[in-house]
């Protein structure tokens, strides 16, 4: 009889992040190690000619980050960023861009990155809410944990902006939820499956 294929655990962290998301972000990846061995899709609401996250997040980081062109591959150890005014899609492997309607205001969206995401890898990929000022994401990161994924949600008392993961812990209260400066080393800290103790959410 042959032997089971080894699970090769979760395969991609997707990211939101909005009102004080900048900071958030930097210190995501900065103490990402350059191995992670996962993409990492981020989308942070922004203006329509903003151009420099992708410059600021590569500063303080090893990884490589790119803002993502239609139909990208995803690699791991790379940062993947949503371009102003397009939604950012995961499909299994790639990146697909999209100029559909904004939802909840918002293009790029949270709530439809989170959600291909999770029609796309299921048991697969882990969901990250950081600080913002509405309730993107909450829906997708629902989603994620419905597809057999993992939630990570910001702790509230340390976002700038704390509406973002309130809603999300709402929607998700069996959710991760850590302190800022603790998800990095949180999300290095997983293997396959094997995910570092953490108590769920209060939301």
């Amino acid at each position: 009889m042959a032997a089971a294929a080894e699970d090769p655990g979760y395969r991609m962290v997707v990211v939101g992040a909005s009102a004080g998301g900048l900071y958030a972000l930097r210190m995501l990846v900065a103490a990402l190690p350059a191995g992670f061995p996962m993409p990492v899709a981020i989308v942070q609401h922004r203006s329509k000619d903003s151009e420099l996250l992708c410059e600021l997040l590569q500063e303080c980081t090893a990884m490589q980050v790119f803002e993502v062109n239609d139909k990208e591959d995803a690699r791991p150890g790379c940062v993947y960023i949503a371009p102003p005014d397009y939604h950012m899609l995961v499909d299994d492997g790639f990146f697909s861009l999209s100029t559909e309607a904004p939802v909840r205001f918002s293009r790029p969206s949270i709530d439809v990155m989170f959600e291909s995401a999770a029609d796309s890898y299921g048991m697969d990929v882990i969901g990250v809410v950081l600080t913002g000022a509405n309730a993107d994401g909450s829906r997708g990161l629902r989603r994620i944990v419905d597809a057999g994924g993992l939630a990570v949600v910001q702790d509230p008392a340390t976002a700038e902006v704390r509406v973002m993961p309130q809603a999300a812990l709402r929607a998700v209260p069996e959710a991760c939820s850590l302190p800022m400066e603790a998800i990095p080393a949180y999300l290095a800290g997983i293997r396959r499956r094997r995910v570092p103790p953490c108590a769920p959410g209060k939301g």
